[in-house]
């Protein structure tokens, strides 16, 4: 079965003011058409980030790779 992951850069902004950045940040996703909306909310889960205001994803690549067990993500076995 094929895997993919999302190679991405992101802003995200928080409520409480400050903010993040991520350049070339992978995550696994469940397939090829994840929309960056998805990978945002994935990001933000993934690193179990508080009181963001907003995130934005931007770069986008989905590739073919073997998942490497991103939290929230599909290979995740909490979600399950």
């Amino acid at each position: 079965m094929t895997q993919y992951r999302a190679v991405f850069d992101a802003e995200v902004t928080f409520s409480n003011e400050g903010g993040l950045q991520a350049q070339g940040f992978r995550a696994d996703i469940p397939g090829p058409e994840f929309t960056p909306e998805e990978i945002g909310r994935l990001f933000v889960t993934s690193l179990d980030l508080l009181m963001t205001e907003s995130v934005t994803v931007h770069d986008v690549r989905i590739i073919e790779e073997a998942h490497k067990g991103t939290r929230g993500g599909p290979s995740d076995p909490r979600s399950h």
